[in-house]
């Protein structure tokens, strides 16, 4: 199969041609349609994960944002045939611990990452071990360049901004970072009825996040983005988002709110951070504040997403900004380190 291989860290992706997977017994081999970019995948490629000992098996086919057709079947396989199409989540289970029993595969006790644990979305064929729990069926209706738009970051964001921050309509919500996860989480909030702002450094990001959702947008190098969210709305926003998981935003995302406020943090940290922030206590506790994490989606609360992108109240696609081959995917790692990036690459030429 042609696939673009990790060969070296921080090096150009190598295209080339690969052995195809062999099918698992209890999976399936998925013929991929379209894959995105995603800056977690940058983690991998620059080594920015190394701190904690996460260094990519090499050579690695990355991806963890793909959608595609069923090709082969294992026998062990019950709930997918050939010729289905289908969604794969990047947060997977064994489907036997006790999260993955509850319905929170998300956080299983043996987790399972395409493009990290096994190769990903990057090539031509993946074998998706545990199919009957890691797949999701994708209605007609959604293509696959828009399967490949719901991939980490937003069914990232839907399950942080749904689920977690449990947004109410009406809210203010601020957005810190508008890369994918920030748009989504804008676009997502806004679609349930929240007042969204969003804050990022890039012009061009804050132009795609009001056509996506935001009511307002702020730029970070221009002014005081704490003190003009208390401005916009009057007392601070219910809800802070940091999308990007640095020191700067996490911050933000918590000294914005008003009192008994919630901030969800996304964001991963980088080398920089270490994993670690110091956060304001006094501050959380006298206003009492409240920090919750996110992370991925259960394959369970996808139905959940697919009809709202079915009914027209979601639209991933509007977030698309280019589509590539896959030769292109180098050029796009190598722009998030600056993050030049906007809007989302999505990898449909296979």
């Amino acid at each position: 199969m042609r696939a673009a291989v990790m060969e070296a860290v921080r090096k150009p992706l190598v295209v080339k041609d690969v052995p195809d997977p062999s099918c698992p017994a209890n999976g399936v081999i998925l013929r991929t349609a379209a894959e995105g970019v995603c800056r977690s995948d940058w983690h991998a490629w620059s080594g920015d994960w190394t701190w904690i000992g996460l260094v990519p098996p090499m050579p690695l086919v990355m991806g963890h944002e793909f959608c595609g057709v069923v090709e082969e079947v294992g026998k062990e396989t019950r709930n997918f045939k050939k010729g289905d199409r289908v969604l794969v989540p990047f947060s997977q289970g064994d489907g036997v611990c006790e999260y993955c029993r509850s319905g929170q595969s998300h956080v299983c006790a043996n987790p399972s990452l395409p493009g990290f644990s096994y190769w990903g979305g990057y090539g031509s064929y993946v074998r998706i071990p545990n199919a009957d729990a890691n797949l999701v069926p994708m209605p007609e209706g959604v293509g696959f360049e828009e399967g490949a738009s719901l991939g980490c970051r937003f069914m990232t964001s839907y399950h942080g901004v749904v689920d977690r921050a449990q947004v109410k309509p009406g809210e203010w919500v601020a957005v810190h970072g508008c890369g994918g996860i920030g748009l989504s989480a804008v676009h997502i909030a806004a679609a349930i009825g929240a007042n969204v702002i969003a804050v990022d450094l890039d012009d061009a990001k804050l132009e795609l996040a009001k056509k996506v959702g935001a009511q307002h947008v702020i730029n970070g190098k221009k002014t005081d983005a704490v003190m003009a969210i208390f401005d916009i709305t009057k007392g601070g926003a219910h809800v802070g988002v940091d999308a990007l998981g640095v020191k700067a935003t996490c911050l933000n995302s918590i000294n914005c709110l008003r009192k008994q406020g919630r901030s969800l943090q996304i964001g991963l940290t980088t080398a920089a951070e270490k994993g670690e922030v110091a956060l304001p206590i006094d501050r959380m506790v006298t206003m009492e504040l409240s920090l919750v994490a996110s992370l991925g989606m259960p394959a369970s609360r996808y139905p959940s997403m697919m009809q709202m992108v079915e009914a027209g109240k979601l639209n991933p696609k509007s977030m698309i900004t280019e589509t590539i081959g896959l030769e292109g995917a180098s050029r796009v790692l190598e722009q998030m380190t600056n993050f030049q990036n906007v809007g989302v690459s999505i990898i449909n030429k296979f």
